[in-house]
């Protein structure tokens, strides 16, 4: 099916968890989903509202399963629907039936909303530790430990300034957001094995640079 539509906005979508109670036009509420899909490729606003109609309830109840949070689900459901107007073409019916795809999508955006969640989570863990520990250093009464440890920060930030960018890349996202290399070689659109490479040349140069002390 062709995006016909594409970048254009998805009609407005309600989350109510009850029955639809509006009147529906005959031949929506009786079309199959292949052809509603088939309809919203070219536009059709209508089509979607009744896959919506037909299947929120469902796709939230598999989201909340999966998440565990009603809000997240919620959000969850709206993305899933989102995505269906923005990618209809993404539905192929020789691959198998509309609902066991449309449950897979969902499963997929609520395991998708879990990690990005934990990850927001440890890496504000991370960055409340890293504050206690500058608060603990700031509390420390002799004067030639605090220029001691400012003088390694220094060096420390300028060892990083001197590597190619690529490399002072790769490490921020490993070190300061707690990105895996997999996951750091998609946000970049990198091959893992170039991510791997980069990581490994940049934790050399700064060896060499900090005397051992990296």
């Amino acid at each position: 099916m062709a995006d016909a539509h594409a970048g254009s906005e998805p009609v407005p979508l309600r989350f109510d968890r009850t029955e639809a109670t509006r009147p529906q036009d005959a031949a929506y509420a009786q079309a199959i989903d292949d052809s509603l899909m088939e309809r919203m490729a070219i536009g059709d606003g209508r089509a979607l509202e009744q896959l919506y109609d037909r299947y929120h309830i469902l796709v939230y109840s598999v989201a909340l399963r999966v998440v565990r949070d009603q809000m997240l689900a919620e959000d969850v459901v709206q993305e899933v629907f989102v995505r269906l107007w923005r990618r209809p073409q993404a539905y192929d019916p020789a691959r198998g039936r509309f609902l066991s795809w449309l449950m897979s999508v969902t499963r997929n955006r609520a395991i998708d909303e879990v990690r990005r969640v934990t990850r927001r989570l440890r890496i504000e863990d991370r960055r409340e530790d890293a504050a206690e520990q500058v608060r603990s250093t700031d509390r420390l009464d002799a004067p030639e430990l605090a220029a001691a440890i400012g003088d390694e920060r220094r060096e420390v930030r300028a060892a990083l300034a001197s590597l190619p960018q690529e490399q002072r890349r790769v490490l921020e996202l490993a070190y300061f957001d707690g990105l895996t290399q997999s996951e750091i070689a998609t946000l970049t659109e990198t091959p893992l094995g170039t991510v791997k490479t980069r990581t490994r040349l940049a934790m050399n140069r700064l060896r060499q640079r900090l005397g051992g002390r990296s």
